[in-house]
């Protein structure tokens, strides 16, 4: 199996896209040419987990800033200043080491929302087009820690750009501060042009449609049986040491294999190492390195530690381990998975309830959410580990 690892390869704006990406490509280009005099225009982009929304933004915005940069004179798009934001340090990394590489992007087109915003605020200068990647992870309200003072991120990115857009996956939600409702999103595009387009071929996890099926199933809480399928290796566990010596030979061979855990133990930024204990198995957290070039999933030195959703939001791997930690047991009378919000260690994702209806059940939601999100890291292969024994045993026969 010849694998090529590099972030930057598979995110890179010269990889062929798909029929829909494609179609997606020209739609938002022409939705940029006919609004580019507009005060403000929105296009959403809307998939799943893995449907290839970075890869097509990425294109996007190679295309507008070839055209920005060095299109005809008569070219609609020539001169305009364009930007891609996204709220994830690790995404961010990548997305300046790809410009490092193409004629006619730099590393100062992409920023953190926060940042563009207060920076337009500051100089009253607009921008023609924003792209915004991972847009559920804007601020639906104020973060004054992260020195964002008015209400809502996507407002203020309306309001400093004339074309937006965002790239968004409800699922994929993982803070109240940064809580999605339809409604919401709905709400911006009253009184502007808008279109919407949804992507749903599945590109990372290269299984079979029932295999896809029971991933996805399991990220909402539901235990299917599982399927057999040659083309992806499923395995379930009952020993995370032996999880993670399997996944450790796998890493040695093909490269890009990482342990992931739901955010159930605890983790401090003090500067000290934090470590995730299952039997025989003891493993520290990521380190927060910001000064890394590299993002957490593409560093060889990760592989001796276990990675949260926000260090893999984004990113591919060739094999994920996976551990289900204490905010997940079995629901025998439901035969499902069960939450524990409680247990779950990312105090800092329910901050900000005020507005939130059922605030419990949100809770429960974010949890999923994050659950969902490092199921759906690995292209060939995911590796399962419960720490509640019920759902250890119910998952083994599946």
């Amino acid at each position: 199996m010849a694998l090529d690892n590099a972030a930057t390869h598979k995110l890179s704006p010269e990889l062929a896209l798909s029929g829909p990406q494609t179609e997606l490509l020209h739609r938002v280009v022409s939705f940029c040419e006919r609004h580019q005099t507009d005060d403000s225009a929105l296009f959403v982009i809307e998939g799943a987990a893995g449907t290839g929304k970075s890869v097509v933004l990425n294109a996007i915005f190679n295309t507008l800033q070839t055209r920005a940069r060095s299109g005809a004179a008569n070219d609609p798009l020539c001169g305009l200043r364009n930007m891609v934001i996204v709220n994830h340090p690790e995404m961010l990394k990548l997305y300046r080491n790809i410009a490092a590489t193409m004629p006619n992007l730099r590393k100062s087109d992409y920023e953190r929302p926060t940042t563009f915003i207060n920076k337009s605020a500051k100089t009253g200068k607009r921008a023609d087009i924003v792209l915004v990647d991972e847009a559920h992870l804007l601020l639906t309200r104020p973060d004054r820690y992260n020195h964002f003072a008015q209400q809502n991120h996507l407002e203020e990115i309306l309001r400093w750009a004339r074309i937006v857009v965002v790239v968004f996956d409800p699922l994929q939600v993982l803070k109240f501060k940064s809580h999605w409702s339809t409604d919401l999103l709905e709400s911006f595009r009253k009184g502007r042009p808008s279109e919407t387009f949804h992507l749903d071929t599945q590109f990372r996890v290269s299984a079979s449609p029932a295999t896809c099926s029971w991933i996805d199933a399991l990220g909402q809480g539901e235990i299917l049986p599982r399927p057999k399928d040659p083309s992806f290796d499923l395995r379930l566990y009952d020993d995370c040491a032996k999880l993670y010596a399997d996944l450790c030979a796998y890493n040695a061979k093909y490269g890009l294999c990482r342990l992931l855990s739901t955010y159930d133990y605890p983790y401090t930024l003090n500067g000290e190492d934090h470590f995730i204990t299952e039997g025989d198995f003891r493993l520290r957290w990521d380190r927060s390195l910001p000064s890394e070039k590299l993002p957490w999933a593409e560093r060889p030195d990760t592989i001796d530690e276990v990675g949260s959703v926000y260090t893999i939001q984004g990113f591919d791997l060739n094999y994920a381990g996976v551990i289900l930690g204490p905010s997940l047991f079995y629901d025998a009378k439901n035969d499902r998975i069960g939450v524990r919000p409680e247990r779950y260690e990312d105090s800092a994702a329910f901050q900000g309830r005020d507005g939130i209806a059922a605030p419990e059940e949100a809770k429960k939601r974010v949890i999923l959410n994050a659950l969902n999100v490092i199921l759906t890291r690995g292209i060939h292969g995911l590796f399962l580990y419960a720490h509640d024994p019920a759902l250890r045993e119910r998952l083994l026969r599946t």
